[in-house]
């Protein structure tokens, strides 16, 4: 499924509406963002550490999404438009650091983590963790040596 701009257009909005929840100036939060997709409605909602629902919309391209990698997808689109509303939006959220931006199923199970913020660390998407394991061996391999 190839996002149309229309797509990410869409997504922004959730972020803005989400971001509109901790507004800069405020005393921060300590939270996590959870984001839930639902392909058969299309429906992308957000909810905080307390499932207190934080804004929902719907993803006109994800309605009826019979995808096999839908969520895969969906994590990507959504950390494309994390990344493009970091600086404009997200550094600008009263929430307390550390906190993330994961993508949940309907029994609130982290599927992907998308964006993980800390004072001096920032993740964004799983892809730079991804092959960390085999590094480390690789690494303890070579110190044993």
């Amino acid at each position: 499924m190839e996002p149309t701009p229309q797509t990410y257009q869409q997504i922004e909005r959730a972020i803005r509406k989400i971001a509109e929840n901790y507004p800069e100036g405020t005393d921060p939060v300590l939270t996590d963002i959870h984001l839930q997709v639902k392909p058969a409605s299309g429906e992308l909602l957000a909810f905080n550490d307390n499932d207190d629902e934080l804004t929902r919309i719907v993803v006109e391209q994800w309605i009826e999404a019979t995808d096999d990698d839908f969520y895969e997808e969906a994590a990507s689109q959504l950390c494309t438009c994390i990344d493009r509303m970091r600086e404009s939006t997200i550094d600008h959220m009263a929430v307390m650091h550390p906190f993330s931006f994961v993508l949940v199923d309907e029994d609130h199970e982290t599927l992907h983590d998308i964006y993980l913020v800390d004072d001096d660390t920032l993740i964004l998407g799983s892809t730079l963790l991804e092959g960390l394991d085999e590094e480390l061996d690789q690494f303890l391999h070579d110190l044993m040596e």
